[in-house]
């Protein structure tokens, strides 16, 4: 089942349960997935998984940031409803790797560009977040891929 079909599929079942929390968060994910889709105008074809999972990520990656700002702001209430949304759509994400897993997987990114140093951090960093979409925060991909390069 692809994702577009899951979010669809539990769409239609938060509104028969009327689960208004996970009802409105799907509602903007569908938004935003129909905006992306205009945006590539292929609106009769539906979205890839992975241009899917790529609006997924952005949705995401909008609620942490808002909760960091609502919080900053001494706003809980607020960053308590995009903390509700944000774990919403993180059911749709693919299971992330462990720090243990991301350690390995850096190491072996940076392999072949540790003579070249911190030029290369772009490099390592680009076929970290393509090859494990979904599944690293790229927060912490960017600043452990930096430790790394710098060390050599």
């Amino acid at each position: 089942m692809s994702i577009a079909e899951r979010v669809e599929k539990e769409y239609l079942e938060a509104y028969k349960a009327k689960d208004k929390n996970r009802l409105e968060t799907l509602r903007l994910l569908k938004t935003a997935a129909k905006n992306r889709q205009v945006e590539l105008m292929q609106s009769l074809v539906p979205l890839s998984d992975d241009e899917y999972m790529t609006v997924l990520l952005r949705q995401v990656k909008q609620r942490q940031e808002s909760i960091e700002l609502y919080r900053n702001a001494n706003r809980n209430d607020l960053a308590d409803k995009e903390q509700a949304e944000l774990e919403i759509l993180q059911e749709y994400l693919p299971k992330q790797l462990s720090e243990e897993e991301l350690k390995e997987v850096i190491e072996k990114a940076c392999q072949p560009y540790l003579a070249e140093g911190m030029k290369a951090m772009g490099k390592v960093i680009k076929s970290i977040m393509d090859t494990y979409k979904g599944q690293v925060d790229g927060k912490l991909v960017s600043e452990a891929v930096k430790a790394r390069l710098q060390k050599a």
